[in-house]
């Protein structure tokens, strides 16, 4: 088969990945002139669309053969699609080739499992390990480990790789044994443990041990092949955090494929589901919310399309507002919706020197139209008439700024 040919099957069956963001990794320097993909110096520029995707990575599998037949997986065994594999040398030559035409910045690369999980471990460490060590690649790397591979190989792609990362795929044990039977959540959480220790003996021995997946792990969540609520994905995400210390958790909605089976949904979920996840995703990781509050954005379960989760929240919760933003504490500061962290920290500065007036926030950077419905500064209180949660809803909708993150 043609490599060109090769390329369109294999990147086109690593799409569904979500996971790729190059975020964390160190930087590096090709000085004195040696070694190539350095993430410093002139020519590198990391590109991220809003919900945090790198779109700079050369993103494939190294095959989309698979033993296993997960339901929702288009690379399915049973799958009758197009099948393809590169070998190691061609992976290789193709990072280097895409890289000098300044395309990409580094490799994102996951297979299909091929013989059994410790040969398809093996032949992604052997990409790796030939890009850094013969090639002298200084490029990100981003490898998918495989769950029932042996702790030698994930050492050993975590000497070489920036992150690596464990697709929990769905979020309840009941739907990963109905939908892929084959997999099993105690090897896949057995992985996320072995790696979270590597990452806890590193930090603990310091700048004196080995190398070792320095831009952490993640994960993916599937959004939509089962029936599990926000609520149950976001209990997953929160254990998944505080078990495994993940960088973060990507959310992929699920799309439909052909020929699927009849335990499957015949059409995807509303991709702002996919983006209401991602808010409340960083409220818990930057915005210091616990889950029993974001269980109060999620009524019945269910994140609202319409309206952001901490917005949802703050007007569950209309008694703990106006916030006077020359005196509230940074903890009730977090739940304003309008507020994000960066403006968050301008305000807590500048309140040190004097009191803030409206005209203050908005030159800190605050989106207004939300914020100024749920806080109060030396001039300016929200009107009796602004406080009243439905008809406040009702404009929040209304107005085009909702899209927005916080």
């Amino acid at each position: 088969m043609e490599l060109e040919t090769k390329l369109a099957i294999l990147a086109d069956a690593a799409k569904y990945d979500a996971s790729c963001a190059s975020s964390g990794a160190p930087k590096r320097s090709a000085a004195p002139g040696k070694g190539m993909g350095s993430t410093t110096g002139m020519g590198i520029c990391h590109s991220y669309t809003p919900d945090g995707r790198c779109v700079s990575l050369l993103k494939i599998l190294l095959t989309n053969f698979c033993l296993y037949d997960c339901l929702y997986c288009i690379n399915r065994r049973s799958s009758d699609i197009p099948r393809a594999r590169f070998s190691v040398q061609e992976v290789v030559d193709l990072t280097l080739s895409f890289y000098r035409r300044n395309y990409i910045e580094g490799l994102f690369l996951s297979s299909g499992i091929i013989r059994n999980a410790d040969y398809t471990m093996e032949q992604l460490v052997l990409v790796a390990r030939t890009l850094r060590e013969e090639h002298e690649f200084r490029g990100y790397i981003h490898l998918k480990t495989i769950p029932e591979a042996s702790p030698e190989l994930v050492e050993a792609a975590g000497r070489y790789a920036d992150r690596l990362s464990v697709n929990i795929e769905l979020p309840t044990r009941e739907a990963l044994t109905t939908l892929a039977p084959e997999k099993s959540d105690v090897s896949i959480k057995r992985a996320m443990g072995e790696i979270r220790l590597k990452l806890d003996e590193k930090a603990e021995a310091g700048a004196k041990a080995p190398k070792f997946s320095p831009a952490g792990q993640s994960t993916q969540l599937i959004v939509g092949a089962d029936d599990s609520s926000d609520a149950s994905i976001m209990e997953t995400a929160d254990t998944l955090y505080r078990s495994y210390k993940l960088r973060r958790i990507y959310y992929s909605a699920f799309s439909p494929i052909q020929r699927a089976s009849v335990r499957l949904p015949n059409r995807a979920p509303p991709l702002m589901r996919e983006h209401r996840l991602y808010q409340a995703d960083w409220l818990m990781r930057y915005y210091d919310f616990s889950l029993s509050e974001l269980s109060q954005a999620m009524p019945g379960g269910k994140l609202d399309l319409n309206v952001d989760p901490k917005t949802t929240w703050a007007l569950a919760n209309r008694d703990q507002f106006p916030v006077d933003v020359n005196t509230a504490e940074r903890h009730m500061l977090l739940r304003v919706p309008g507020l994000g962290v960066r403006v968050i920290d301008r305000i807590i500065s500048s309140r040190r020197h004097r009191r803030l007036r409206y005209q203050d926030l908005k030159t800190m950077g605050a989106t207004l139209k939300r914020a100024r419905h749920f806080i109060c500064t030396v001039d300016y209180r929200p009107s009796q008439g602004e406080r009243d949660s439905d008809g406040l809803r009702r404009a929040l909708i209304s107005n085009p700024q909702q899209q927005s993150l916080f």
